[in-house]
């Protein structure tokens, strides 16, 4: 694994981009101060690199009748890799489960789900959720309110040399 150099100008295209990622290269330029042919390249490279990973148009769940918002742990019954790897699959396949991670602690899985109402949590969760193979338990908890949710990665700490990571130097410029 190659080790990726970040310098002052790829942080500032990184906020950039991640706050308005259909800016032009144009745009981009004048906010950092380079030229659209060097935003390019650095976007390529940026791209190439992994650092990049996609672009997406970030959607208004409530404004597309997405109402719930609500915040699975799941617990299978035996821990082998059969198991997770058929409860991986399942939900993957599920459109409502927004993210799922394997997590440590009390659950094995935490699930970020949306649905348009309690009627549809209750469908998801009676007739799919708990039916799939292997699952034992599943605690959930329904937002109420969305205090703070952002796509928005912190980049400060890579500019701290002693804390930053193992495949990402950060160079002065």
């Amino acid at each position: 694994m190659s080790k990726i150099t970040i310098d002052r100008y790829d942080l500032a295209l990184l906020d950039a981009l991640q706050r308005k990622g259909n800016a032009t290269n144009a745009t981009l330029g004048e906010q950092i101060r380079l030229s659209a042919s060097q935003i390019s390249r650095r976007i390529q490279r940026l791209e190439e690199d992994g650092v990049i990973a996609g672009y997406v148009a970030m959607l208004a769940p409530s404004a597309l009748g997405l109402g719930i918002s609500a915040f699975a742990q799941v617990i299978l019954e035996r821990h082998s890799d059969t198991a997770s790897e058929a409860f991986e699959q399942a939900v993957a396949a599920m459109p409502e489960v927004m993210d799922c991670f394997s997590v440590s602690g009390d659950a094995d899985y935490m699930l970020r789900l949306v649905v348009p109402d309690l009627t549809a949590f209750s469908e998801l969760m009676m007739k799919r959720l708990l039916r799939l193979p292997g699952v034992a338990r599943i605690k959930t908890s329904i937002a109420l309110q969305t205090v703070k949710q952002t796509h928005v990665l912190p980049l400060d700490h890579l500019t701290q040399p002693t804390r930053s990571s193992k495949r990402i130097r950060y160079a002065e410029s």
